[in-house]
């Protein structure tokens, strides 16, 4: 078999859920966006509603309805870009809960499904969805006879503790929603480490739940083991990979894997990643190829049959940091072709 082996341990998902849970007196959702960040969303969200999970975010309704054909009746979806145009039929047969974005979007909804349960999300700074203040002025009134679900924003800067933003949009956020007697939320992953004050009713964790940055007590939750295809000999002076980028300085022995850009390893990797044997790193040479990557496993003094990206020796956001990026561009970029296991279904 020539391709790569993703396996995701669905008890590690849920024990970070419920260690971020545990930082909080909140209710604790889920993000399961982008297919859970790229490691299966039905999996991912049953082992959660399992452990007690009862809310779900998604980015859109298509994915809600994906999402509730795996969950059936029961936990709430809600979808973050809200009420858009022909997603009527979707909201109401799955039963979402849009986060109406704007004016418009309120209008949608209402005229389309009275009393379907949705929820308002408010831009406090971000720039990029919700309600600025004058139009929630303009509105808050008509939308709070009906009840929503869940009031919320979105923190810009929560990765960083110190940020100006985070409290500046913690300040607004209170002055745009205290008193309207409904559930709000602010914090995702980054938001929940800030501390109870961005907690609200409900936190939103996302990243933190697959092992990523910036919650560094996560449990790992996935491992990446590459097929090696073929390995050769090369002697001084011979050259490997496109563009002959590389040139073999002593007798070496090179592996070439299954997997390259076209499955998540992205190019700007070229020259400076690195594969693993165990704990015995095997740097990558040559550019990063659309199928293929080559590894020198001179070192090893044996052929391996295959090479891990991610795992015990490697995190997803040191692969990240490789690659000039970060955690969540790494997992949502893992590609198709990958075997994907699920441990703990």
């Amino acid at each position: 078999m020539a391709t790569g082996r993703l396996r995701i341990d669905l008890d590690a998902v849920a024990a970070n859920w419920r260690a971020l849970a545990a930082l909080s007196r909140a209710e604790a959702g889920a993000v399961v966006k982008a297919d859970a960040y790229g490691l299966g969303a039905g999996p991912v969200a049953r082992k959660l509603a399992a452990a007690g999970c009862r809310r779900f975010f998604v980015a859109v309704a298509e994915e809600g309805l994906q999402l509730r054909r795996a969950l059936g009746p029961g936990p709430e979806v809600m979808v973050f870009s809200g009420h858009m145009a022909g997603d009527a039929r979707a909201i109401a047969e799955c039963g979402l809960t849009p986060l109406l974005n704007s004016v418009d979007q309120l209008s949608r909804h209402f005229e389309a499904l009275p009393g379907h349960p949705f929820g308002i999300q408010l831009d406090t700074g971000m720039n990029r969805l919700g309600m600025e203040w004058a139009e929630w002025a303009a509105v808050a009134e008509i939308a709070l006879e009906q009840g929503p679900a869940l009031v919320m924003s979105h923190l810009a800067c929560a990765d960083d503790p110190d940020h100006p933003m985070n409290g500046y949009q913690l300040d607004l956020f209170r002055q745009m929603t205290d008193g309207l007697g409904c559930p709000r939320s602010l914090a995702a992953t980054g938001g929940i480490l800030l501390g109870p004050d961005y907690h609200f009713d409900l936190v939103r964790p996302g990243i933190g739940l697959y092992g990523g940055l910036p919650f560094d007590h996560a449990q790992p939750v996935v491992r990446l083991d590459l097929p090696v295809v073929q390995v050769r000999s090369l002697t001084p002076g011979e050259v490997a990979g496109y563009g002959n980028s590389w040139q073999a300085e002593r007798p070496s022995r090179l592996a070439t894997v299954s997997a390259g850009y076209a499955d998540g390893v992205l190019r700007s990797l070229s020259h400076r990643l690195t594969l693993w044997h165990g704990d015995v790193p095997c740097p990558a040479v040559g550019r990063v190829s659309m199928d293929l990557v080559i590894a020198d496993v001179t070192d090893l003094g044996t052929d391996p049959d295959h090479l891990s990206l991610i795992g015990p020796s490697q995190t997803v956001d040191e692969v990240a940091e490789a690659a000039g990026t970060i955690g969540y561009e790494v997992l949502t970029a893992l590609g198709p072709r990958y075997l994907r296991e699920h441990l703990g279904a």
